[in-house]
């Protein structure tokens, strides 16, 4: 079957009967630019995360989802009146001969979610959950699965709805600091840290030019983007690593987002670097949305001066920058290296849920579900995730 099958016209609706149930009815759209408005009504709310921006996941399908043979189906509910109640960004696939319905930005985000209207989210029941996987059972456009993984159970001051529903811990874990405002710096990183720091950096200043900065400028932005395209996969290939970023459509993507700006100021992708006049010493690109930093990137230099910790360096400038300017929290994506524990104590606990709408999506479900809960099995058990790193090393030699 073409993938142009999956969906069957570009707006396909269904009634959902809700009796006090407050979600009315569903619309699946195909084009981003049809949702364009209630989307960014919804995001204006914030309760979605920054990784639901309508400019990020645009620049995400323009770039990559196509390249991937997906389709978007982004669905809205709405209650009685018409009013949006929800979004979900999903895009549906072919996989093992199932149609599955994911969230839009593939492995790029971090966290994944729904658009909620806040007054509803904020009261939403197991019973509006329902209705909602029952209309989107009733759609036209067959889905079997619903893979929704890494999202937050919480987000900001309310609990995810979609909490609510039948899920797992999600395979990995995401390492996370709570920034409190007014409170001294020493209540970041410790004042010992903070001298050994200062002592590494000592070495880098005297470099003509040495300065962290924000990129704002288109000119900046694309230098550090530069910087990064050249760097990372050389520090990816020393790691026996596959250059993920050598991906179909991740180079124009990362880039293009980097560079879209946004309504209130800032970029899609903000982009923290050090460096001096002669080269780009470090850099960290993530997400931010005035509460919360969300690293996606970076890599250091390979030169001399990376014997001095820059990235650590540049991770203490970026926590005191979102600090001062009244963020509440950071985190630092997914994985559990080494380093993002010296700054990161606690986890942002995260979920997957698979639903499945079908007789065939039910064992599709069971197979992903169990694919995960072994994943995280062996990530969470010491010798069996040092034998998968030690595998991984060998099969990229």
């Amino acid at each position: 079957m073409t993938m142009a099958a999956l969906i069957e016209g570009p707006t396909a609706k269904s009634q959902v009967r809700s009796g006090e149930r407050r979600i009315a009815h569903l619309e699946i759209l195909q084009d981003l630019r049809e949702a364009e408005l209630i989307w960014r009504n919804l995001e204006a709310t914030q309760l979605s995360t920054p990784y639901q921006r309508f400019d990020f996941l645009s620049a995400w399908q323009r770039h990559i989802e196509t390249n991937q043979q997906l389709l978007p189906g982004i669905i809205v509910a709405c209650d009685a009146q018409q009013q949006p109640l929800l979004l979900l960004p999903l895009v549906i696939g072919m996989e093992s001969g199932v149609r599955v319905a994911r969230f839009m930005g593939g492995k790029h985000t971090t966290f994944n979610m729904a658009l909620w209207q806040r007054e509803f989210a904020a009261s939403a029941t197991r019973a509006d959950l329902d209705a909602l996987i029952q209309g989107i059972r009733g759609l036209p456009t067959r889905i079997d699965v619903l893979a929704f993984t890494r999202q937050p159970r919480r987000w900001r001051d309310l609990q995810n709805p979609m909490a609510l529903l039948p899920n797992q811990p999600s395979a990995n874990g995401c390492p996370l600091m709570i920034l409190s405002p007014g409170a001294p710096p020493s209540e970041r990183i410790s004042n010992s840290f903070r001298r050994r720091l200062k002592g590494k950096e000592r070495k880098l200043e005297p470099l003509p030019g040495y300065r962290y900065r924000v990129a704002s400028t288109d000119a900046e932005i694309k230098r550090m983007c530069d910087a990064f395209f050249t760097v990372k996969p050389l520090r990816m290939a020393e790691q026996k690593l596959p250059n993920v970023f050598a991906e179909a459509g991740v180079e124009d993507f990362l880039r293009t987002a980097c560079l879209t700006p946004l309504t209130g100021g800032g970029r899609a992708i903000e982009i923290h670097g050090l460096e001096c006049d002669a080269e780009v010493i470090a850099i960290f690109a993530g997400v931010a949305d005035g509460h919360r930093f969300s690293m996606m990137f970076n890599t250091y230099t390979m030169s001399e001066n990376a014997r001095y910790s820059p990235g650590l360096i540049l991770m203490r400038n970026i926590i005191d920058h979102y600090a001062e300017c009244g963020y509440t929290s950071l985190d630092l994506g997914i994985g559990s290296d080494d380093y993002k524990r010296l700054f990161c104590k606690s986890d942002e606990p995260i979920f997957d849920s698979y639903l499945p709408l079908t007789a065939r999506g039910r064992m599709a479900a069971i197979g992903m579900s169990s694919l995960a809960r072994a994943k995280r099995f062996v990530k969470q058990t010491p010798a069996l995730k040092r034998s998968a790193q030690m595998l991984r090393g060998i099969m990229h030699r």
